[in-house]
């Protein structure tokens, strides 16, 4: 990936592509302009920022957006639960429902689906990465899970990261069946998640706010997953709940306005993941796919 652009492979077209970034003038000078980044530290990273906006977001003018938006990113408004002119403000379209028939979940019992609709990357053994977004920069599995005796249980585990762009589909869902024992905050910044601010520094995911998850899956044991906030997301809202039991697809929760990130891990070889999505990450390159889609099999 060059620095000028995000290019990503469309699991669905079978071809590379090249991101259509929302604000992407404001990130690259932030991120790559040496005044940018006075404004990063001073105003986008400060949690009033992404507060402030996420009131805009969810101010009545705020509708005014939602056609230009659909237009301008091409939106599949026949995948949406519920009318365009239902939403009363930004926010709201933001996170929309959409129709189960939009999302079909793989029915195979020993697949594993994505969690969320993004450009995905994999690591198959956390204890043997050099690659993501920033070559030469290790992986903090401490400082992710705020949790030394859960990052030595995930050391040599797995990891999926799902990068969510302001144009995706925004509930995210639970990759396997499983009983939800917890999930809490571990409080941080509100940093731009987008490779543009992840090239410069990988730490993000673990300085940012996030929410932790831990699933008890009946085949493989415990998986977990972190909803990472980001600029402009300014909160995380669960639809489901702890101590109950959830099937492979079900929705888990909504993020509010922004771009943002779900990043999942597995037990050491509890999973397989599938040959598109492993050559792509090896390579460094995102893969596109939807909420439901398989990313790899029960070992």
């Amino acid at each position: 990936m060059s620095d000028s652009d995000i290019v990503y492979w469309n699991r669905e077209s079978g071809s590379l592509e090249t991101e259509r970034v929302y604000g992407e003038f404001w990130l690259k000078f932030i991120y790559n302009n040496p005044l940018g980044k006075v404004g990063l530290w001073a105003i986008v990273k400060r949690a009033w920022f992404s507060h402030w906006y996420g009131k805009k977001m969810n101010a009545s003018q705020s509708a005014d957006k939602i056609i230009p938006f659909i237009k301008k990113y091409g939106l599949k408004t026949d995948d949406f639960l519920d009318s365009v002119d239902s939403f009363d403000s930004f926010n709201e379209f933001f996170y929309r429902k959409l129709k189960s028939s939009a999302r079909p979940i793989n029915s195979s019992v020993k697949r594993i689906v994505f969690p969320a609709d993004g450009r995905h990357l994999v690591i198959p053994n956390l204890n043997k990465t050099d690659l993501i977004y920033a070559k030469g920069q290790q992986f903090q599995l401490n400082e992710l899970l705020g949790d030394t005796n859960l990052a030595k249980r995930f050391k040599e585990g797995s990891m999926l990261i799902s990068r969510l762009c302001p144009v995706d589909y925004h509930r995210f869902h639970f990759p396997c069946e499983g009983y939800v024992k917890s999930t809490h905050l571990i409080d941080g910044a509100l940093s731009s998640v987008s490779p543009f601010a992840l090239r410069k520094n990988l730490s993000i995911f673990w300085e940012n706010k996030r929410y932790l998850t831990v699933l008890e899956n009946r085949k493989f044991g415990t998986c977990l997953q972190l909803m990472i906030g980001a600029t402009c997301v300014g909160s995380v809202h669960w639809t489901s709940k702890v101590g109950q039991h959830y099937q492979k697809g079900d929705e888990q929760g909504y993020f509010s306005f922004g771009g943002s990130c779900v990043i999942t891990l597995f037990p050491p070889n509890s999973i397989n993941f599938d040959d598109d999505i492993l050559k792509n990450s090896h390579e460094g390159i995102e893969t596109y796919a939807k909420v439901g889609e398989s990313m790899g099999q029960i070992a």
